[in-house]
């Protein structure tokens, strides 16, 4: 019987735990999937605490972004799907498509094929990071050269992501991270510029950056306080999007520097894309085509095997890595 990771209880990474479930038949729009590998993200974290933006029927199952080998397919899906490698799109509910498991079933709309170059763990780091980065950047906020973007966080898989699309456009980017220790390794992945929020004033060195004028794009997953500081490191006309929430503390809204320099504030999440077919279609088209030709490359921070899920959600919560941090399925 296939194995599952399932949580009964709202809590930390302690309250998930390993079960056995029987083999599932894939229904009408859906195939499914013999995993091996799992791409781990925040919004799990949040998920299993109850803090996403759904809260998990339990008993739950967890995960996004599977990659395996199709095994089976439903009544109406191509059978032409059967054996190839792909990796889920997280455009579903995990209340209703966990993918953190031996054998999963996932709706076809979901897969996206990744380069053959590209081994199962980076393929399990494709498609949340950088069509989050995608949907926002480019589908949005057309990201052109000689823009500044400010990319908080800049460390997480997201981050990375965004940092290698700035790139690829011409544009120059700002990472920030709390302290200096990952400074050299930000750099060595396409940063143009790193601040160590804690130890240096973030307004200042990017009014000193772009020559005073501040940032035209800001793509932020931490919210709470920081976004006044953000909204004054902005240029006029600027806009900042609020993917996640990091801090946990409340948001206060920048008003009068908002209205001061007609800022767009917006908030934002993949399933912008994700869930529009043709949005979605020119978003793998662009991340793929990147992948193949080199400019991208999924950056792994560490794998842990299947038995360890507990251990590795404590430590993609520690924000110790720089990149994805992937789970590897027998």
């Amino acid at each position: 019987m296939p194995k599952i990771i399932r949580f009964d209880e709202l809590g930390g990474p302690e309250v998930l735990k390993i079960e056995e479930e029987t083999s599932k038949q894939p229904g009408k729009g859906e195939v499914r999937l013999r995993v091996q590998a799992v791409g781990l993200n925040r919004a799990e974290a949040m998920f299993v605490r109850g803090h996403y933006l759904e809260q998990p029927k339990l008993p739950a199952g967890i995960g996004y972004e599977a990659a395996g080998v199709v095994e089976a397919v439903g009544p109406d899906v191509d059978k032409n799907w059967v054996g190839k490698s792909v990796a889920t799109i997280p455009a579903f509910s995990m209340n209703d498509y966990p993918m953190l498991g031996e054998e999963v079933i996932a709706p076809v709309a979901a897969l996206g094929e990744y380069p053959a170059k590209l081994s199962p763990v980076e393929g399990a780091a494709v498609w949340m990071q950088y069509l989050t980065a995608y949907g926002a950047l480019i589908a949005i906020a057309h990201l052109t050269k000689g823009d500044f973007i400010v990319v908080p966080a800049a460390s997480s898989s997201v981050g990375i992501a965004a940092t290698e699309i700035a790139k690829a456009e011409g544009a120059i980017s700002i990472a920030t991270t709390r302290k200096s220790n990952k400074k050299a390794e930000l750099l060595s992945l396409g940063a143009d510029h790193v601040i160590a929020t804690e130890e240096e004033d973030i307004v200042a060195r990017v009014k000193e950056i772009t020559g005073g004028k501040g940032a035209r794009v800001i793509f932020d997953p931490v919210a709470g306080p920081f976004l006044e500081k953000l909204a004054e490191a902005a240029a006029t006309g600027g806009i900042i999007f609020e993917y996640g929430a990091l801090s946990m503390q409340p948001t206060p809204f920048p008003l009068f520097t908002a209205l001061g320099k007609g800022l767009s504030i917006r908030g934002y999440t993949l399933m912008e894309v994700t869930r529009n077919p043709e949005k979605l279609a020119a978003a793998k088209k662009y991340v793929y085509d990147r992948l193949a030709d080199g400019r991208f490359h999924p950056k792994i921070a560490k794998i842990f095997p299947f038995a360890q899920t507990v251990e590795a959600y404590k430590y993609l919560e520690s924000n110790a890595q720089v990149g994805k941090v992937v789970i590897t399925v027998p």
